[in-house]
């Protein structure tokens, strides 16, 4: 059992089912909170230089996948960070968010920035165990982010560090 990481266009034919996957869940979880078209990205902004698009094989099947684009010339944004159903709670999206971590150090960024949904209480957990630093009140009832004025959606921010290199080292 080999795992492996892998740069990929996120218009990859392999990635697609994976992606249309990823927003019926968005879509489940959030119902008319979710909008498919609000979620509609330019590709370019996963290309390299200031973008990135990866997915973690094991023996030549995708099983977690994530990337980044820009959000400011500092501030790298985290985005479509996904786990195979069958091999979730097995710390692979930890292993995608230190791996971007660790690529958006070497291609300048010096900040992480990143949201999540306001119904994605393990996504919450994750980011809290890797040192992300809430932009809201872990007290209140998540439902509440969904009422204005809060936009439904929680933030996260993280000011990246010579660790990002020795977590995946």
């Amino acid at each position: 059992m080999t795992d492996l990481f892998r740069d990929v266009s996120p218009e990859d034919a392999q990635l697609q089912p994976i992606i249309e996957g990823l927003f019926g869940e968005y879509s489940a979880r959030y119902g008319d909170y979710f909008s498919k078209d609000a979620e509609v990205e330019l590709t370019e902004w996963y290309l390299p230089p200031q973008g990135l698009f990866i997915v973690l094989e094991r023996d030549g099947e995708i099983i977690a996948t994530g990337a980044y684009k820009p959000f400011d010339d500092q501030t790298a944004e985290i985005k479509r960070i996904w786990t195979h159903k069958t091999l979730r709670q097995q710390g692979l999206a930890a292993r995608i968010v230190a791996e971007l971590e660790r690529r958006a150090v070497l291609a300048g960024y010096s900040n992480i920035y990143l949201t999540t949904g306001f119904r994605q209480p393990e996504a919450v957990r994750l980011y809290l165990s890797q040192g992300y630093a809430p932009q809201f009140d872990l007290q209140r009832d998540p439902e509440a982010y969904s009422q204005p004025p809060f936009d439904g959606r929680l933030r996260f921010t993280k000011t990246l560090v010579r660790e990002a290199f020795s977590k995946t080292a």
